[in-house]
């Protein structure tokens, strides 16, 4: 089996210095030939010369790519064209990947069994929950891009994140690869790159591993533990979820290309934020209400995207 691990960057090269560090210390089998390939999304930092110092210590092992197009999914996209691997991996420039991290996320996908994987992402240092979040809600730690579904191995029923996943290479020839619409860019922090191809194999009926054993370790700034954070990420979010998806089509009643009960649905989350007094139902109804408002303004964006394109090709 060959393996190419894709890490994108951009403008973190004291991150990416930690990142490629914990990724020169990965231990496989000597069968497998594997490579990091580094693709640095037109950086103004010291990035070049970061990747350019690991590939002489470590002949052979990593190689840099540039790519000039601003935004993840051009970047992932670039690294799928010059993988050499028929096994890729990914993972982020703001994580640190265990020793055997590569060798379990890959093991299982020598066989037609699977076409993908996904571990766990767990936080970099212990992490101190705020009294607003509630963790008992599915995907509450999603804003901060950790994962874990448990220490047992079994079949993914949702999609892995960016951060610690691997697919077939023969996968994205088949499915096409991460869609440009989504994933961030400077002035945009709509993500749902990752997921969404996640999903598009899941919906062609493909399986997915899920592999404990496969750790990673997510740094998360003290500013991200913030509400300000949390809320716009859900508000990003939505509109991901739009993007993929489409604009609901569930009614017969839409406002400006917004179906209506989408209104009804921000005023009873507003009105629930309000009067909660827990902290922490507090705050999950003012994030429903962010998420709402996302969905609001994509719908919006969409229809009046369509509106324009109509009328361009009625002239």
């Amino acid at each position: 089996m060959n393996i190419t691990v894709i890490l994108c960057t951009y403008n973190r090269c004291e991150s990416l210095a930690k990142a490629l560090e914990s990724a020169a210390a990965l231990r496989l089998p000597e069968s497998v030939e594997w490579e990091v390939l580094v693709v640095d999304n037109n950086s103004t930092d010291q990035t070049r010369e970061v990747v350019e110092a690991f590939c002489r210590r470590h002949t052979g092992r990593f190689r840099y790519l540039f790519e000039r197009q601003q935004g993840k999914s051009y970047a992932l996209n670039a690294g799928i064209r010059e993988a050499r691997g028929n096994v890729l991996a990914f993972t982020d420039d703001d994580v640190t990947v265990e020793p055997t991290w590569l060798q379990h996320l890959t093991g299982s996908l020598d066989t037609g069994d699977w076409v993908g994987a996904g571990g766990r992402t767990l936080p970099e240092r212990a992490l101190s929950v705020p009294r607003w979040l509630r963790l008992e809600h599915p995907h509450a730690l999603g804003p901060l891009a950790m994962l874990d579904l448990g220490v047992e191995a079994r079949e993914l029923s949702e999609p892995p994140f960016g951060n610690n996943m691997a697919y077939r290479k023969e996968v994205f020839e088949k499915y096409g690869g991460f869609r440009t619409e989504l994933g961030p860019r400077p002035g945009s922090e709509i993500r749902g790159e990752d997921t969404e191809f996640g999903q598009r194999l899941l919906s062609a009926g493909k399986q997915l591993r899920y592999e404990p054993s496969a750790i990673v370790y997510h740094a998360i700034p003290t500013n991200r533990i913030q509400k300000s954070y949390f809320l716009a990420w859900w508000f990003d979010k939505a509109r991901a979820d739009i993007r993929e998806l489409g604009i609901p089509t569930d009614t017969r009643w839409f406002v400006a290309g917004i179906p209506l009960y989408l209104f009804r649905r921000v005023i009873v989350w507003t009105l629930r934020w309000m009067c909660s007094i827990s902290p922490s139902q507090r705050f999950f109804c003012k994030r429903q209400t962010w998420w709402v408002a996302g969905t609001i303004m994509e719908c919006f964006r969409q229809s009046r995207a369509r509106r324009r394109l109509s009328a361009q090709k009625g002239f």
